[in-house]
């Protein structure tokens, strides 16, 4: 699978990239895209939530009243969940939403989302090796805007870390950068266009085929 290589001013170069068919050329997978989400999701959850329980609770434990003839539910103890100020009954307690995945479930999932963006229009671009001298947001948004990308949702991927062109791009609330290594469903599936930079494709290529 062949695609063509642009520019950052957005024109096309006149050379072309062979990408893998076992990676970019893969039939869609739905249900595997939703297990990895699903997964991605639920690691971003602390599971750090807690509540005191009656047994937890500072207070005395002495009968409050007497056991018949109030007319009223029996009680013995100020903490318990039905009164104001007492413990809470069944509260949340801290554990863990941790989702087990195959490897081969993931990959599937991660190569399914790469192949759909090819299939979409503006859904993949390929672009040469760039850098910036210092952060400067205002040439990230040039980029942007010379790929006719700035009014989408998009994720810069490159090779290697670079802390200029992440710095640059921190500001973008509609655009993120990441690592090709560091690539996963989610971030693939929540972005309409994806920019690979060459060496990020040639690396993608070679970690996930």
């Amino acid at each position: 699978m062949k695609i063509a290589v642009y520019n950052i001013q957005g024109e096309s170069t006149g050379r072309e990239i062979e990408l893998p068919e076992s990676v970019f050329g893969v039939a869609p997978n739905d249900h595997a895209v939703y297990l990895a989400v699903k997964q991605y999701l639920a690691h971003q959850r602390q599971g750090t939530h807690k509540s005191k329980e009656k047994g937890e609770i500072t207070g005395s434990t002495r009968k409050i009243k007497r056991q018949k003839g109030t007319g009223t539910a029996r009680a013995g103890s100020i903490k318990s969940g039905i009164f104001r100020g007492g413990g809470r009954i069944f509260g949340p307690k801290p554990h863990k939403y941790n989702i087990k995945l195959n490897k081969k479930v993931k990959a599937l999932a991660r190569n399914s989302a790469l192949s759909d963006k090819i299939g979409r229009d503006k859904g993949l671009v390929v672009v040469e090796d760039f850098s910036f001298e210092g952060p400067t947001t205002k040439a990230y948004l040039s980029i942007l805007s010379s790929l006719e990308i700035n009014d989408r949702k998009s994720l810069v991927v490159t090779s290697e870390y670079d802390k200029n062109v992440y710095l640059s791009g921190r500001n973008v609330s509609y655009s993120k950068t990441v690592v090709a290594s560091d690539l996963n469903t989610y971030t693939i599936m929540n972005a309409n266009t994806l920019v690979l930079t060459e060496s990020a494709a040639a690396k993608i290529s070679e970690l996930f085929a």
